[in-house]
């Protein structure tokens, strides 16, 4: 007696989660991540450009500081429209995890080591030599240093890391490889930092965005674009937010902006990357596993969109 053939079975979604999402949705969601992180960022770093003055002085220093928050807007919004459709997280984001905690320190002094090792590379090649002079000079301009360290973490690594590799990272990876969602992110994130150029007191300002170094600065977010992925890959959010202030404070510190000391940056982030990669990721799916929901663990998740 002839038989029907077997008729293809969805696939379950995780419980409480409603329906996967399929790469379109995923593509949807990058989209308008990366639609809300432009338009707030350059729109509040517009007003900063036209009220004029020191990034880290009013008037300018308000909208300077919020522009650099539009990815962390552009995460929550994703965040709040997949929770409302109950949908899993990407598989590729990092679930945060206890043991985090311990693989972030080592990462952060992964990040500002490269940054040392390239300044010490570069003074070698007949550069500046090492000095904590630019440290001295940026945190007597933003009160001090507590008002310093507290300015390097909030703008940038939290205002950013949430959006960059907690968003846009595991939605890209979900239908790319690392190398080519590294040279992805790093053309986004340097076009969402080229107002940064026109407003002074930042450190793109003093590089100069048609100078060498300018080159050179856009060229080096390829490396710390991975650099700061692989730490995600490692141990989550927190490490990534490490690992991207770590490397901030190094170069501010040490006002690394010697294109010398900038091209040897390339290179010793590229290493350090490419021995991150070897070491312990080299397989696409080791360690992977779907984040908890919020319904599994509320509260838990709430770095990732």
């Amino acid at each position: 007696m002839p038989t029907s053939p077997p008729q293809p079975q969805p696939v379950p979604a995780s419980p409480g989660t409603g329906t996967a999402p399929t790469p379109g949705r995923y593509r949807n969601d990058l989209a308008l991540f990366l639609a809300i992180a432009f338009v707030t960022s350059w729109l509040a770093w517009s007003v900063a450009i036209a009220v004029g003055g020191e990034s880290t002085a009013p008037p300018a220093n308000l909208p300077y500081t919020l522009g650099a928050f539009g990815p962390l807007a552009g995460a929550l919004v994703v965040r709040v429209l997949r929770q409302r459709r109950r949908e899993p997280v990407p598989a590729q984001v990092v679930a945060f995890r206890r043991e985090h905690l311990v693989w972030a320190p080592a990462l952060m002094a992964l990040g500002s080591a490269t940054v040392v090792v390239a300044a010490l590379f570069g003074y070698a090649a007949g550069g500046p030599a090492l000095s904590l002079d630019s440290a001295g000079d940026m945190a007597e301009r933003m009160g001090g240093p507590a008002g310093f360290l507290v300015g390097m973490l909030v703008s940038g690594p939290i205002s950013e890391e949430a959006g960059w590799r907690g968003t846009a990272y595991p939605r890209l990876r979900a239908t790319r490889g690392r190398f080519q969602v590294g040279l992805l992110l790093d053309v986004l994130w340097a076009l969402w930092h080229l107002p940064l150029f026109l407003i002074e007191g930042t450190p793109q300002h003093e590089l100069g965005l048609t100078s060498g170094s300018g080159v050179l600065f856009a060229v080096s977010n390829i490396p710390m674009a991975m650099l700061v992925a692989c730490a995600y890959d490692r141990a989550g959010i927190v490490a990534a937010i490490g690992t991207h202030f770590a490397v901030n404070l190094s170069l501010v510190s040490l006002g690394l902006t010697d294109p010398v000391a900038q091209a040897m940056l390339i290179g010793v982030q590229s290493i350090a990357v490419a021995l991150l990669l070897v070491s312990g990721r080299g397989s696409e799916e080791t360690g992977r596993r779907p984040a908890p929901t919020e319904e599994e663990h509320p509260g838990k998740n709430a770095a990732h969109a």
